[in-house]
């Protein structure tokens, strides 16, 4: 009888053991899976900014084009969008594609301006077609870099945390920078009466 109380208790301490061990697993599996979650669907509006960057660009050479046929004297701005619009297309890293897009809609703005000065171009279907693409593009691009930030701002906070940051550092992930935006951008217009 002594002998059949011992091994119960081997029996229910291994299997509390085991129990044991099998929980731990399933919570650093859970952790860990949640942890690639985050920096999967950062990743996921990282590819969506350049699905959209890549949208834009496309968009570009038409606008040059229909802007050509009645701007003849505005080649110099032109030429500056082109460059520009290859600059976003040749960027390396996300932050410099966004860097780039930032310069590219600058000189954009100077096009759209261009057709006060040509009302046949301001009149122009095609022209007035792309400009609302444009538009409707960079609402989509000022979406996805929000987007992105927050589900950045998860996935920091996430590996920053304990116990997920133990399981961070353990797998080598690594803290993601946010899109920055140009100092020029931050400042508040200025309003003149």
């Amino acid at each position: 009888m002594y002998d059949n109380t011992i091994k119960k208790e081997k029996i229910m301490t291994t299997i509390i053991i085991v129990v044991i061990i099998a929980l731990i697993v399933i919570a650093y599996a859970g952790l860990y899976n949640g942890l690639v979650k985050f920096r999967n669907r950062a990743r996921e509006f990282s590819s969506q900014i350049d699905v959209q960057l890549k949208r834009r660009t496309d968009l570009i050479p038409n606008l040059v084009e229909t802007v050509k046929g009645y701007a003849t004297h505005e080649k110099e701005t032109l030429s500056k969008v082109v460059e520009l619009r290859n600059n976003v297309t040749n960027a390396d890293s996300l932050q410099d594609k966004v860097d780039a897009d930032n310069a590219l809609t600058g000189a954009l703005r100077q096009v759209f301006a261009l057709a006060e000065n040509y009302p046949d171009l301001k009149a122009n279907q095609e022209f007035s077609k792309l400009m609302e693409e444009l538009s409707n593009t960079e609402n989509k691009v000022a979406y996805a870099r929000q987007a992105y930030n927050s589900q950045v701002q998860s996935y920091d906070t996430a590996i920053e945390t304990f116990p997920r940051n133990i399981i961070a550092k353990i797998h080598g992930f690594k803290e993601m920078d946010f899109l920055q935006i140009p100092e020029a951008e931050k400042e508040a217009p200025k309003v003149k009466f």
